[in-house]
């Protein structure tokens, strides 16, 4: 190999380190792809919809540590999250933050109270008409499986400090904290950020969803 040649392959290799480098970073630190797999945030978000969530928005995480080393802002009230979830970290779950630290939360027939205040909420759906008046015994909240006496009556219940109650939107249809409890900080791995890819199959392109920020 002549030293011209030599000297391309080691510029091209170097170029392509970085840029690998780079791409882990920014993966790890800053910004991570999320496809919508099932339909409990409908009709927010679409099964095939892909997602860019912010992960630097929050803070710098050590991925490996499971720990928050800067924090620039806290997740808020009706911010849409990606977190591991907490009964299987390899998995990451996406829902929106109803409950923050302190809070006290209360769902009576359906309706989301926040510290007594019932939530005007636009964005969720119910697609059941029944009502499961057995509410879950808060003694023995939460039941770690889906039990449908928590579904439509629940608490009251005080989020814990470092802790969020989230829900999906598609309140029917959705496995969250009415089921399994909190979710940590340390558990939040950044916001739904915006949609860069949404289809349904080949044959179906949801176009008009393509650049949308999600909120």
């Amino acid at each position: 190999m002549s030293s011209k040649a030599k000297r391309l392959f080691k510029e091209y290799a170097e170029a392509l380190i970085i840029a690998l480098v780079l791409a882990l970073f920014i993966r790890t630190f800053v910004v991570q792809a999320f496809k919508i797999p099932s339909g409990s945030m409908l009709p927010t978000l679409k099964i095939g919809d892909h997602l860019l969530v912010n992960k630097f928005l929050y803070g710098i995480r050590v991925p490996i540590a499971d720990k928050v080393l800067v924090s620039f802002s806290q997740p808020d009230a009706k911010d849409i999250v990606v977190f591991e979830f907490p009964e299987d970290e390899s998995k990451d779950f996406i829902k929106r933050i109803i409950g923050l630290p302190g809070d006290t939360i209360e769902i009576r027939n359906k309706h989301v109270y926040r510290n007594g205040e019932k939530l005007t909420e636009p964005y969720a759906r119910h697609t059941s008409q029944q009502v499961i008046n057995h509410p879950f015994p808060m003694d023995k909240w939460p039941p770690h499986r889906f039990d449908p006496r928590a579904r439509d009556n629940l608490g009251p219940l005080k989020v814990p400090p470092g802790k969020f109650f989230v829900l999906g939107d598609n309140r029917d249809e959705s496995y969250d904290s009415r089921f399994w409890g909190f979710v940590e900080r340390e558990e939040i791995l950044g916001e739904a950020w915006i949609i860069y890819w949404s289809w349904s199959g080949l044959t179906d392109i949801r176009w008009r969803r393509i650049g949308n920020l999600v909120h």
